[in-house]
């Protein structure tokens, strides 16, 4: 399976050099596409639509404007795309254009988090009542450029947990693109985004990012607590996403047994 890998950050330079170095069975690495002044040390690049060309499939790591942008080119040309920004996918209209009009086929990573299966089960048994989502991260790695000054200096310097929205997952993945795509995940897994009530919370003394997912249904009630280190390179993101980017990988190139 050809690999392009779209992003090069802390996830996609992370996935591109591991792809590269043979740590995914059946997957080879043909390139790179970021948008970064310097190219990344030691790997191939390419131009999108060399990527479209080439590989079988498309792994984007680039961020949820990046996704919109490019991703419905990609699979309309028929190559498979792995989706690591779904919080993108709170826009109806892109969901639809990426997952149905194809011939290329849409996949979805899990990223930081666990236990979408389990919901995703509930929510197809007897439905769902409640869903709930609350994350914790670092008070810093938490300010977006929309806030207003006095707002980011008190994340810069507040010394207790600052709640800073409580909304429906769809309100709160537009609001923080770079961490929230959790809760876009939980609202894709049980296929109801107002459901979904997430919860961000800032915290200075966080020693780890942490998800509580919590959920009532006719199956019975449900509670995962994931505790992440935050990625080295972006705060803002977990250190596991990567890694969880490559177990799809593995699963793709080689279906052999594991668990979807």
């Amino acid at each position: 399976m050809k690999v392009a890998i779209l992003g090069c950050g802390a996830i996609g330079g992370v996935v591109a050099r591991a792809v590269q170095n043979g740590e995914v069975a059946g997957a080879e690495l043909i390139g790179v596409v970021h948008a970064e002044p310097a190219d990344p040390p030691g790997l191939p690049v390419l131009d999108v639509e060399s990527a479209i060309a080439r590989a079988d499939l498309v792994v984007e790591c680039a961020g949820q404007r990046a996704l919109a942008e490019l991703g419905p080119s990609i699979v309309a040309a028929g190559t498979d795309l792995l989706v690591v920004s779904v919080g993108a996918l709170a826009d109806d209209a892109l969901l639809a254009k990426l997952r149905d009009t194809g011939p290329g086929r849409l996949h979805l990573c899990s990223g930081a988090i666990g236990g979408l299966d389990a919901l995703a089960a509930t929510a197809r048994m007897g439905g769902l009542d409640a869903v709930r989502i609350v994350t914790t991260k670092k008070a810093p790695a938490l300010i977006q450029k929309w806030m207003d000054e006095p707002t980011a200096q008190r994340l810069r310097t507040t010394g207790e947990p600052v709640q800073l929205m409580r909304a429906p997952a769809r309100e709160v993945t537009a609001a923080f693109p770079a961490s929230a795509n959790v809760a876009a995940s939980v609202a894709l897994a049980v296929g109801d985004w107002d459901l979904v009530e997430a919860t961000v919370v800032a915290d200075p003394n966080a020693p780890l990012t942490s998800h509580v997912i919590t959920a009532d249904g006719s199956a019975g009630s449900y509670r995962f607590e994931i505790r992440n280190h935050p990625s080295v390179d972006n705060p803002a993101t977990s250190g596991v996403v990567p890694h969880a980017v490559l177990a799809c990988l593995a699963r793709l190139a080689q279906p052999t047994g594991a668990f979807a």
